[in-house]
């Protein structure tokens, strides 16, 4: 007689309660203290969540959801029952004074996001900030990020990085963001979506040069995860003519070499909606070339014009 098949399900908290405490020896290891507790979730791979944020995610009294639909799936799959109340970006404020009220009444409140970090380009500061302000307690369970996951396997530099989360919408003052981070040597990380993709890529190539070095990160942890690496002129390029799907994480390199630049193509580009002052000052700032040429050139090109 054949051995009768186990159904297979999602690890309950009961399960990890006693794993927790047969490694730790002590039950109390197990026991979860009133306060605010961001819990890292997966940003992909649901096996990505952590032991420990399992176990105070079950004990929590409430939990504070970017978007409570989504956390559900989450939620769900690890037999997690508690209360779900939505703290987002557009009533984060409205929570706080409730939030708080509860911590005080000594209940424990864990605040999860969509995916990776509470607080990190997510719903969180305000409501951290306020916990801090107010005395209460406020620990943080380490777990999965997608910038810092898409720079380990970048191949590009860690020693220094600066994450810039998303980038302006609008391609102007995207530009602009971009110019204030084009001297910084470290690499750049920035959250894109996949309809902007494109369009942000060729500003890049635009403010920071061609030639620099990038990853672009796609469905990270996920069945169709990718990274994809070249030149910024290559994969604007690419992009340009590939849609893409998905939650994008770019990883930008310094320059490696000089860049050259069209100071007539970027000045009659900017003189179409901005003074002649403030496009030599933009430009000049963009490119390193002093002001004075950049303005003569100016004053050619509009001279051309009358």
């Amino acid at each position: 007689m054949s051995p009768k098949k186990e159904k297979t399900s999602s690890p309950g908290y009961p399960s990890l309660a006693k794993l927790c405490i047969e490694s730790s020896g002590k039950e109390a290891a197990c026991k979860v203290p009133a306060g605010l507790y961001l819990v890292a979730t997966p940003i992909g791979h649901l096996g990505d969540i952590t032991l420990r944020g399992l176990v105070v995610l079950s004990q929590a009294d409430v939990i504070a959801c970017e978007d409570t639909r989504n956390s559900g799936i989450l939620l769900n799959a690890f037999g997690i029952k508690a209360k779900t109340i939505s703290c987002h970006d557009h009533n984060e404020e409205n929570r706080v004074e409730e939030i708080l009220r509860r911590i005080t009444q000594g209940e424990i409140v864990a605040l999860i996001s969509d995916a990776g970090m509470p607080a990190i380009a997510d719903p969180g500061f305000k409501l951290v900030r306020a916990c801090r302000d107010a005395g209460a307690s406020v620990v943080v369970i380490p777990g999965a990020n997608a910038a810092l996951t898409a720079l380990a396997g970048s191949g590009l530099p860690t020693d220094q990085f600066l994450f810039a989360g998303f980038l302006s919408p609008k391609s102007m003052a995207r530009q602009k963001e971009l110019i204030a981070l084009k001297q910084n040597t470290a690499t750049l990380i920035f959250y894109e979506s996949p309809q902007r993709l494109a369009a942000t890529l060729a500003d890049m190539v635009g403010v920071l040069g061609a030639s620099r070095p990038v990853c672009v990160a796609r469905e990270l942890t996920k069945f169709y995860e990718e990274m994809r690496r070249g030149t910024l002129g290559e994969l604007a390029a690419y992009y340009a003519a590939h849609d893409t799907k998905g939650e994008i994480v770019i990883l930008v390199g310094k320059s490696e070499e000089k860049e050259s630049h069209d100071i007539d193509a970027l000045l009659r580009e900017r003189l179409q909606h901005l003074s002649v002052r403030d496009a030599v000052a933009e430009i000049a700032a963009m490119t390193g070339v002093p002001k004075k040429e950049v303005y003569a050139r100016a004053l050619e090109i509009e001279a051309r014009k009358a």
